[in-house]
């Protein structure tokens, strides 16, 4: 039996178009709505994790990640500009629920001990997972879409995602986990 042709096109192609579908291109703006929102929420509640943290090589990498998550939060505006959209930031319930669980470990947690840095380095790794999936799966629709110049930004965030939380598990694996475990 010979198969029949629709004589349409395929709905999905892997070949880069600045004529993909509508219904694409709000999916990626949704998508860089969503991290902007998150990337905001971060600037706002990585201090309190600062002043959570009681290890110096935790408290200098958590600072040094705000401001690299102040530069992702312009480099998303930079994308907006380049998409020729207004810079909107869409709920992250995502972001929301697992900053709300980081918060919940420092609650529990005793103040000044190395088993509260622990669970504040698995919580950050939790955020930096989620960016990095997001970041990573919005560079492959960027590209997709045509949009070099926007996969080409998103890729230094995610590098920079990917960074952190290597840095994360190693502050983690040389000294605090190991101290945690000594406490009482």
């Amino acid at each position: 039996m010979k198969k029949q042709e629709s004589g349409t096109e395929p709905k999905l192609s892997t070949k880069p178009s600045t004529t993909s579908s509508p219904a694409l291109n709000e999916l990626f703006t949704d998508g860089i709505r969503d991290l902007y929102w998150a990337e905001n929420h971060l600037v706002k509640n990585l201090p309190k994790m600062i002043s959570a943290a009681t290890a110096p090589a935790l408290v200098s990498a958590i600072e040094s990640h705000l401001e690299e998550t102040k530069v992702h939060v312009s480099r998303l505006e930079q994308i907006f500009e380049l998409l020729g959209e207004k810079a909107i930031a869409k709920k992250c319930d995502a972001m929301e629920g697992i900053t709300k669980e980081g918060e919940g470990i420092v609650e529990e947690t005793e103040p000044g001990t190395a088993t509260r840095d622990v669970g504040i380095i698995l919580a950050s790794q939790k955020v930096e997972h989620y960016e990095i999936a997001s970041y990573g799966g919005l560079v492959q629709l960027a590209s997709t879409l045509g949009l070099t110049d926007v996969a080409a930004i998103l890729e230094k965030t995610l590098a920079e995602e990917k960074s952190a939380d290597t840095k994360l598990s190693a502050i983690a694996e040389k000294e605090i986990n190991y101290k945690a475990a000594e406490e009482a």
